[in-house]
């Protein structure tokens, strides 16, 4: 069962009078316990899709049409008050840089209990307790002592484990991480993303989990939606993704992954289209080594191959 879905999503931000369109018919699905992965270069839009989620938009952003499905119904007739009883209470996010998240005057403590007494409602010793029973659940030793600590007393790894505790707090049932291991040192995300995949698999929870690396796709992701220029070109289960990509843009991301046995990158040519470029067809069709003369004229549709759908005219 789907616990949340985006239908034919399009938005556009507006500069000097003018929309410039960021999302191109965004369609995904996440189910109950699942891990689906947004994965592109940045500017690819992916952190935009899982704010539209949130309606955590920029004041000039304006989504245009399409539908965001939470429990069957569309957040975005929703009032803010409305999504102010979800936010952060059901719809969780585990931002990438946990220091901008947590306010430095405040101790850990003080800012977990608030997060507590605002969604749960909950006081006192007990609201204490859950802070220490979700600190723990998180791994951090000594948790009644540190609850006493400031954020600039935790190390980064330990300053996302407080993060993701708020979410633990809310019982949030569908947790949107957008690169929560950016500037951490290799062994803390791995422990890191055990952590996540630790709650998945315990608490039944929903992940949207936001990434240009592929390496931690692999690891974590039951599904994987490969991002470019606003569009989801392929949407694929990891296994599949990775053992047979698709899409010539999936391809060429794969390539240019580091490999020990080979000293040679296989970078990209070109760059990654501007908001205000338009496309009347494939918008990686400037980019790519297999276009056609129908990629220029025509935006590819879906194709379904296997568990993989691809947009792309080479499987027409």
């Amino acid at each position: 069962m789907n616990i949340l879905e985006i239908k034919n999503l399009n938005l556009s931000f507006s500069s000097n009078g003018q929309l410039f369109q960021a999302l191109y018919d965004i369609n995904l699905s996440l189910k109950r316990g699942e891990m689906l992965a947004l994965v592109g270069e940045s500017g690819c839009g992916k952190t935009v899709t899982a704010m539209s989620i949130l309606r955590l938009l920029a004041p000039n952003a304006r989504i245009t049409s399409g539908e965001i499905l939470y429990k069957g119904q569309n957040l975005l007739n929703y009032t803010e008050k409305q999504m102010q009883t979800i936010r952060g209470r059901e719809l969780a996010l585990v931002p990438q840089d946990p220091m901008t998240s947590l306010n430095p005057l405040y101790t850990i403590g003080s800012q977990l209990l608030e997060v507590i007494e605002l969604h749960q409602k909950i006081k006192g010793k007990e609201a204490e307790n859950i802070a220490v029973d979700v600190l723990n659940q998180v791994k951090i030793p000594n948790a009644r002592e540190r609850l006493k600590s400031y954020p600039h007393e935790f190390s980064g790894g330990m300053r996302q484990r407080v993060i993701i505790a708020m979410a633990l707090a809310c019982k949030s049932e569908v947790i949107i991480a957008d690169e929560p291991t950016t500037a951490l040192d290799v062994t803390v995300q791995a422990q890191i993303m055990e952590l996540l995949k630790e709650i998945q698999k315990d608490l039944n929870t929903s992940f949207i989990f936001i990434s240009h690396d592929f390496g931690l796709v692999y690891e974590a992701a039951d599904n994987a939606a490969v991002m470019y220029a606003g569009h989801i070109v392929e949407y694929s289960a990891t296994d599949e993704l990775f053992k047979n990509p698709r899409h010539p843009y999936t391809k060429a991301l794969l390539k240019a992954l580091p490999d020990f046995n080979s000293v040679k990158l296989e970078p990209i040519e070109g760059q990654p289209p501007s908001i205000k470029d338009y496309f009347k067809g494939c918008s990686f069709e400037p980019r790519c080594d297999k276009r056609m003369d129908i990629c220029s004229q025509k935006n590819p549709e879906f194709y379904t191959l296997g568990n993989s759908k691809v947009s792309c005219w080479l499987y027409k």
